[in-house]
């Protein structure tokens, strides 16, 4: 073909997907639809046209476009990487992995029970082996959730719902297809029905091993990109390599799954990306890949459109039929993991309660697009494959398709109508004409003097004045007409707008410098969490939610058990230095959250609410402070740098505003601004680098400090270091069970334990120690001992315990005191002889 041609036609291309999402847009059809429908069209008209008489430039332009090189290849190995990865590296992940249960469940028991149910229902029928059948299960069992997940979006669905349905399809795609390739290998070497023993060897290679491939490749990207920080054009050129790269390897090299390889491969760039890529050079990144992918999937739809009339030339009724079966049998599917499956993960807490409203939207929005002809274009070019089985799997992938398209594509919004969810509730009504109408009062409030500040004329301001007090008496006297909200749903409505402004100021702070891109996203992750959690149990929710996103998880107790165990600290020392900077961070936002109360919650909502919103904040902030002074405790020093830190990344904001203003008043020129710049950049990046939280050094301070080693001479404390360990306790953890025989003392450095013996409980606190007695009397302890808050222990074995007692007499001192209080009986001159 010649090159102009094929120049034009791909321009052409380009114009058809820029006026796709318009039309889309004003018919209110799903974009993916409007563009199938584009490419049949245009394939239909390009095929009437080169057999018809017409002009010579229409058939050669006829010819050209069916001339066009489409092949499986330029979809498998051009356009799906593109798609996938994209959709890879900008899901919001950290919210993902909140859902991972249902998410998996979800996708690789939907992938399976939807490929399983149209193969066995195929089978019987359309005279083709198993293998072949349960291949064209695979083939179909894709779905766009475009469609659905922009409707979510514009209604008053969760979040979370249409967080689930895009990881699901995420996920969906890269198992359907790792399956096809399975089956597709079982059908092209004419194994019709091979052992369960081949599908269980070879399946788990094909998810592992691209898992692998994929993780460890965007790792090795990312670190590259993070060494071209003064280069972002090289930076976007590596990331467009990867997930290319990173296919081939894992497909063609490895033997494992493309897909799943460029999965994994957007993951690993979406998790790590924000502890290595400034924030400008992430959002080019976002940018670019959404450009990619808008071309990509608007190119994979319309050429695989084009192939449409070609596939389906020689439809003969009895095929029809069988693409009917094929629909029966995936509507059937979905609906029984959406009605049966899902509830039950529901009742076990391990996905938010979706009503069936919203079910059957997900169910009648299961479009299936591009990536199914791709897969049917890639078993018609096999040479593998008989002819028979490319014939019948052709037409009934395609058939189902365009059912799916057509059918389901055009009435998706007609069905979201009928369900209801495409109206506002009740209290949303109320609530809107009430935020109008207290809107509409504070506008009144400012744009008569705003007006005057113009040099208006007096009489126009003035009846522009009484036209607008008009407006604002109809909006007040709707709202006062409306349903009267109670206080509960007031309550709740406060909250989820002060959830929403907390994310709001987090953004602020990320954007003015104030928080590394990492806390930034968990913060706003947890603000999320706080917002669904009051929508689904309102105050009680919020509080639980709240005291949810501070309490240490899975990581966390494995990291504390690495270091008290195996004295492996690194882990550890991560996860206390993102708590403590978190918060840091967290208490200065909070603080800040009373004034919109008082400006924005209780001009709408009423006193009584925000009182009732000011008590439940208190609450908050005395629980983050009360989890900050006890990490001081711990960790002494520490707080101390990273607020210093903190108002130094604030100064170097403001100063750097401050240039920005000088700038625009032209009074610091393009040279100097550049220097300055370039020194504020430098500044910012060395605040960058958080203070290194070093357990070590922690405990040298920590038993400096310590009441019984404080007199200590310094070469005995040195020793006494070399010797002691520390051992980092929860709330909960059984430190000494009753009749153990300790091998350790343990000192109390911070926190407090509980000791109960024979129903009497005994506390101790910061300077106490226990497990001496027991261990000097050689006696099995009566008493079980457990921390009951957040603890620092010092640990001390038998050995060197019993040194430092024959060589200290404060210890000996402590030790005959302690046994006095606990009523033991010990002997001062059996101590020197232990």
């Amino acid at each position: 073909m010649d090159i102009a041609v094929l120049v034009a036609i791909i321009a052409f291309l380009f114009a058809v997907i820029g006026l796709s999402e318009p039309l889309a847009a004003r018919l209110r059809l799903p974009s993916t639809v409007v563009l199938a429908l584009m490419g049949i069209i245009i394939g239909a008209a390009a095929t009437a046209l080169a057999t018809l008489p017409l002009s010579e430039p229409l058939t050669a332009a006829a010819a050209a476009i069916l001339d066009l090189p489409i092949r499986a290849h330029l979809f498998l190995y051009v356009f799906l990487p593109t798609l996938i990865f994209q959709v890879a590296l900008t899901i919001d992940l950290r919210r993902m992995l909140d859902d991972w249960v249902p998410i998996l469940l979800l996708a690789v028991v939907a992938v399976v029970v939807t490929t399983l149910a149209i193969g066995w229902a195929l089978y019987p029928l359309a005279g083709l082996p198993l293998m072949a059948c349960l291949m064209l299960g695979a083939v179909v069992s894709t779905t766009d959730p475009s469609a659905v997940v922009s409707i979510f979006r514009a209604t008053p669905a969760p979040q979370r719902l249409a967080r689930i349905v895009e990881g699901e399809s995420l996920l969906n795609d890269a198992a359907a297809i790792a399956l096809f390739g399975l089956f597709f290998a079982f059908v092209a070497w004419g194994i019709p029905n091979p052992q369960l023993s081949d599908v269980v060897v070879r399946f788990p290679w094909l998810v592992i091993g691209g898992a692998g491939t994929g993780w460890l490749a965007g790792r090795l990207t990312l670190a590259g990109m993070a060494r071209l920080g003064d280069h972002p054009l090289g930076q976007m050129s590596l990331s467009v390599a990867l997930p290319y790269l990173v296919y081939l390897l894992a497909e063609v090299a490895m033997g494992a799954s493309g897909v799943i390889a460029v999965v994994a491969a957007g993951l690993a760039l979406n998790f790590h990306a924000p502890g290595h890529l400034s924030p400008p050079a992430r959002t080019v990144l976002s940018e670019t890949w959404d450009l990619l992918a808008y071309w990509a999937g608007g190119l994979i739809f319309v050429l695989a459109a084009l192939l449409i009339p070609g596939l389906l030339a020689d439809i003969r009724p009895w095929d029809v039929l069988l693409v009917l079966v094929t629909v029966v049998a995936a509507l059937a599917a979905r609906a029984g993991v959406l009605f049966i499956l899902l509830p039950v993960l529901t009742r076990l807490r391990l996905s938010p309660r979706v009503e069936p409203r919203y079910r059957a939207a997900i169910l009648w929005g299961g479009l299936r697009g591009a990536v199914t002809l791709a897969l049917v274009l890639a078993i018609s070019e096999s040479q593998r494959i008989p002819g028979g089985i490319k014939h019948e799997v052709g037409i009934i992938a395609t058939g189902f398709m365009l059912f799916t398209l057509v059918v389901q594509g055009t009435t998706l919004r007609l069905v979201i109508a009928r369900l209801g969810l495409d109206r506002l509730s009740a209290l949303d009504t109320a609530l809107s004409a009430q935020v109008v109408a207290v809107a509409l009062q504070s506008v009144r409030e400012t744009v008569t003097d705003t007006a005057r500040d113009f040099g208006l004329a007096r009489d126009t301001v003035r009846d522009e004045a009484k036209r607008f007090a008009a407006r604002v008496d109809e909006a007040v006297s709707r709202a006062d007409e409306g349903t009267e909200i109670p206080d509960r749903d007031r309550i709740t409505l406060g909250l989820v707008a002060l959830a929403g402004r907390e994310r709001d100021l987090v953004l602020e702070a990320f954007r003015d410098g104030l928080l590394p891109a990492r806390q930034a996203n968990r913060m706003v992750a947890d603000a999320d969490r706080l917002i669904e959690g009051t929508r689904s149990g309102g105050r009680l929710g919020y509080l639980s939610t709240a005291r949810l996103v501070q309490r240490s998880g899975t990581l966390s107790r494995l990291a504390t058990i690495l270091h008290n165990r195996l004295r492996l600290s690194g882990m550890l020392e991560r996860i206390t230095a993102d708590h403590f900077e978190h918060l840091v961070a967290l208490g200065p936002i909070l603080r800040e959250l009373h004034g919109f109360i008082d400006t924005r919650i209780r001009r709408i909502h009423g006193k009584r609410v925000a009182d009732l919103l000011h008590d439940l904040l208190e609450r908050r902030m005395d629980a983050v402070d009360k989890a900050l002074e006890g990490m001081r405790l711990q960790f002494p020093g520490y707080a101390e740098d990273l607020e210093r830190r903190l108002i130094r990344r604030m100064a170097l904001g403001q100063e750097e505003r401050e240039y920005a203003a000088l700038v625009d008043d032209g009074l610091i020129g393009p040279e100097l601004r550049h220097a300055l710049a370039q020194d504020i950049a430098a500044r910012r990046a060395a605040l960058a680098r958080r203070p290194r939280l070093d357990l070590d050094i922690q405990r040298e301070v920590l038993v400096a400090g310590f009441p019984l080693f404080a007199a200590m001479p310094e070469d005995h404390r040195a020793l006494l270091l070399r010797h002691m360990r520390t051992q980092y306790a929860g709330p909960g953890t059984v430190l000494l069970r009753r009749d153990e025989i300790p091998k350790k003392v343990w000192f109390i450095a911070s926190g407090a334990v509980e000791q109960v013996r024979a129903g009497q409980v005994q506390r101790l606190g910061r300077g106490e120690m226990f497990g001496h007695l027991a261990l000097l009397r050689r006696a099995p302890r009566r008493a079980q001992t457990t921390a009951i808050t957040q603890c620092t222990l010092l640990t001390l074995d038998e050995a060197q315990f019993v040194s430092l007692l024959h060589t200290d007499e404060g210890l000996r001192k402590a030790v005959l005191e302690s046994a006095a209080q606990r009523g033991v009986a010990l002997d001062p001159k059996a101590l020197e002889t232990v």
